[in-house]
Parts: structure tokens; C-alpha cells; sequence
């Protein structure tokens, strides 16, 4: 399958059936800025079960992923990619892309399980600091090749 690309909010997904709202979080527990905003004006419980989550610690770690129940036929993926969220000593910006793609490796398996598409922004390229040539593939190999249909939104 192709990775579909439309304009419009991720947060409001397009289509019919089951969907799953992926994007990526860092591992120190960080909630507060870019698409995690968007998320925590719709719905209040992805950032409440992602912090419940990081202060228990259980599992939580790079690749891991956390689905929360937004709606009945709605969830989203708390995926974590992110290590920290600043830049390393060496300059490297904290997106993992090997976290994200063993996240969405789990991402695929939940999909197949529940018949859900996925729905994105462009994921790890805000401030993680990715690039697209980078994700573009990851998201192919973890989803796209895996037969998961695939929607990246890119926000007017």
C-alpha cells in the first residue's frame, strides 16, 4: 500500500472504521508543545495516561507505545521516539527513528487486530528535529508494507 497524503488535521481524522491517531513523545515524560497540543485540546486522555504512564515507568521506554481509547471507534498511539527532548552533547536531535519504527511495528500488529487505519501528522519532523526522507521509509517498511492503510495530514 501507498502512504496517502492529505491537508487537513490529523486529530480529525478522514474515513469510515476504526483509525488510530499516531505521533511520537519523548522518554523523560514531556508533554507541551507541537502536535501533543492539538491532541490535548480534543481529548484530555492521551496526555493524562501518557504521564500516568512515564511516573509509573512500567514500560516505559524507546519503542514502546501506549493506545488510548479516545472514541469509540478512535485511539491514539503514544509512540515513543524521542530521546529527551533537546539535542545531544555530540549535536544529534533527539528523534530515534529505530524507537519509532519498532513503535509502529506494534502500531501494525494493534491495527490488523482492530482493522484501523492509521492517521499522522509527519511524524518526528517537528521538534525531534527527523526529517521526511528519513521517516518516509520507516513508516513504509512498519505499516505500509504491512498492508495498514496509511493517511499523513499536513495541516493548513
Amino acid at each position: 500500500m501507498e502512504i496517502n497524503y492529505r491537508k487537513g488535521d490529523a486529530t480529525s481524522p478522514v474515513g469510515d472504521g476504526n483509525k488510530i491517531i499516531v505521533h511520537v513523545c519523548n522518554d523523560i515524560g514531556g508533554w507541551g508543545k507541537s502536535f501533543v497540543m492539538a491532541l490535548s485540546n480534543r481529548w484530555k486522555e492521551p496526555e493524562a495516561e501518557y504521564r500516568q504512564w512515564a511516573k509509573r515507568g512500567e514500560n516505559f521506554a524507546l519503542g514502546q507505545v501506549q493506545f488510548v481509547s479516545v472514541e469509540p471507534n478512535v485511539w491514539v498511539a503514544n509512540v515513543i521516539g524521542q530521546r529527551d527532548v533537546r539535542k545531544d552533547s555530540e549535536g544529534n536531535p533527539p528523534v530515534r527513528y529505530e524507537a519509532i519504527g519498532a513503535g509502529l511495528q506494534k502500531v501494525a500488529d494493534f491495527a490488523k487486530a482492530h482493522a484501523a487505519s492509521v492517521h499522522m501528522p509527519r511524524i518526528g519532523c517537528g521538534l525531534a528535529g527527523g526529517t521526511w526522507d528519513r521517516m518516509e521509509p520507516v513508516i513504509r517498511e512498519a505499516l505500509s508494507d504491512a498492508g495498514v492503510e496509511v493517511v499523513v495530514y499536513d495541516f493548513e
